[in-house]
């Protein structure tokens, strides 16, 4: 990205005695965007989180704000916001007296405190619960004053650590929506943790990707999903069918097995399961696959198949008045386009 990155890391590394918890992360964050930090339990993201936050000590490299070094600054010089995992509200106070006390803090008048509380209260949606204490709101209310709370004062950059994962399938999915439309809205920078691919896809601009305490790939959504620098990053967002070139490069049983240009130094072809279909013996880019299994999800079945190699692949069907979804045992091809697939 152009212009000096509002965060960035310089090859920052983290050991907690011998164990390198991160090792030569570099990484620019730009000033209004939604970066999340994405990777398996243990992979460093919270940890890296930790760093920015001013919270852990850099142990190699550096942390730059604005082009300044702030590797050595405390978390309160940083004055970045922080909403932790579990909500950390003060449970003897108040909705308005949680969200007022980062103001309080800073000294703020009154007056200044009570209008900032009134518009963080109406812009998270808690009107009417102010004089309640935090035992008293669900999950999905605790984690917007928590919210609040982090955005009262105006940071430049506010920091989330997997706040959404103590909630329920249905009140995730409408924080995420609240997340969204608050990072539309206001246009701080938000840098959010999860080891869920699916919000990190929904809610973000770009995508940094962690295993073992090193970056993987850093890119827009679709980037990382339909073109994953490795296996690794292949594998973890999504569904997704490999097959072995030295199994099919030549073709197997006269069938046709057409490679993307990248292809040549790798050993194996990936195609996403939406990228598949099944198709006519005559179609040029196909395989023989034999269903083993057909499972029911509403609108669309997932069919699990077996190739004469006996490769595993996957692919959906759409349920409807049409053709009804093949059996389990029964014998077919499937094709895919040669520019949906890639080699890792």
């Amino acid at each position: 990205m152009p212009g000096t990155p509002q965060i960035e890391a310089r090859s920052v590394g983290k050991k907690f005695g011998k164990f390198h918890a991160l090792q030569g992360i570099s990484l620019g964050i730009s000033e209004g965007e939604f970066i999340s930090l994405l990777g398996p339990s243990g992979s460093g993201k919270t940890t890296f989180l930790t760093l920015i936050a001013g919270y852990e000590p850099v142990t190699t490299g550096k942390l730059m704000l604005e082009g300044q070094d702030m590797t050595t600054w405390s978390a309160n010089q940083r004055g970045f916001g922080m909403v932790f995992q579990g909500y950390a509200l003060f449970p003897h106070l108040t909705v308005a007296e949680n969200i007022a006390f980062p103001l309080k803090v800073q000294k703020r008048s009154k007056a200044q405190i009570a209008d900032r509380v009134a518009q963080m209260v109406a812009m998270v949606g808690l009107a009417g619960h102010e004089d309640k204490k935090p035992k008293a709101l669900s999950g999905g209310q605790q984690q917007r004053v928590a919210l609040a709370r982090a955005l009262a004062y105006e940071p430049k950059v506010l920091l989330l650590d997997e706040p959404f994962s103590a909630l329920d399938k249905n009140l995730r999915g409408q924080m995420q929506e609240e997340l969204r439309r608050l990072h539309r809205e206001l246009g701080t920078t938000f840098v959010f943790v999860t080891h869920d691919q699916e919000e990190a896809l929904a809610l973000s601009s770009r995508i940094a990707i962690f295993n073992h305490g090193e970056l993987q790939q850093v890119g827009t959504p679709d980037e990382v999903y339909e073109r994953p620098a490795n296996r690794f990053t292949a594998e973890f967002l999504g569904d997704i069918n490999i097959l072995s070139l030295d199994q099919q490069a030549g073709g197997i049983a006269g069938t046709a097995v057409d490679l993307p240009t990248n292809a040549a130094a790798f050993r194996h072809v990936a195609i996403r399961p939406e990228h598949m279909r099944l198709a006519a013996a005559q179609d040029g880019n196909r395989l023989p696959a034999r269903v083993r299994d057909r499972v029911y999800l509403g609108s669309k079945s997932r069919l699990l198949l077996e190739t004469r190699a006996g490769e595993e692949l996957m692919l959906y069907f759409d349920n409807g008045p049409g053709m009804p979804p093949p059996d389990p045992g029964s014998e077919l091809f499937v094709a895919w386009d040669t520019s949906d697939s890639f080699a890792v």
